[in-house]
């Protein structure tokens, strides 16, 4: 059993939270401004193939969709709660996990492969081939990627 030294993970999920926040003002202005070219008068279609405007449609409802993902994405995240992990329990959502290789991840429901902490923590989400091997898991397991877990928090 190792002493990892717990950490605040309330400043790691707001900087997720600002992460997907800055992507969906992104997504939310692309999807204006594609909705804005999809009604234009210059868009009207002159002929059968002139398709101006229904790919700006097309456009907008992906944009639109990507602002619905982040807004789910968010909800999940300010859902989870977030506790205190040790060397004897075992990992689920919200467990920040290191492995013998130096690698420290952290278990999410979302935001898999987004790192934090200045690039010192990627989330993986329970999806993932390595969230896979590590839910469940406990400190010192070895997985079947021959990684061995060494710290839990």
């Amino acid at each position: 059993m190792t002493d990892t030294p717990l950490i605040d993970k309330e400043p790691l999920r707001q900087d997720l939270l600002q992460v997907l926040y800055a992507q969906r003002l992104n997504a939310l202005k692309a999807a204006d401004s594609a909705h804005g070219d999809a009604t234009h008068e210059q868009s009207v279609a002159e002929t059968q193939y002139d398709t101006v405007a229904i790919e700006a449609a097309y456009l907008a409802h992906g944009q639109s969709q990507r602002v619905a993902d982040c807004d789910a994405m968010i909800s999940r995240l300010n859902a989870l709660v977030l506790r205190d992990f040790d060397d004897l329990d075992e990992i689920s959502l919200g467990a920040i996990v290191t492995l013998d290789n130096g690698m420290t991840c952290w278990l999410l429901p979302v935001c898999g492969g987004f790192k934090v902490d200045n690039g010192k923590l990627v989330v993986i989400t329970p999806q993932s081939p390595l969230g896979q091997m590590i839910n469940g898991a406990e400190v010192g397991d070895t997985l079947a990627n021959g990684r061995t877990i060494t710290g839990l928090r």
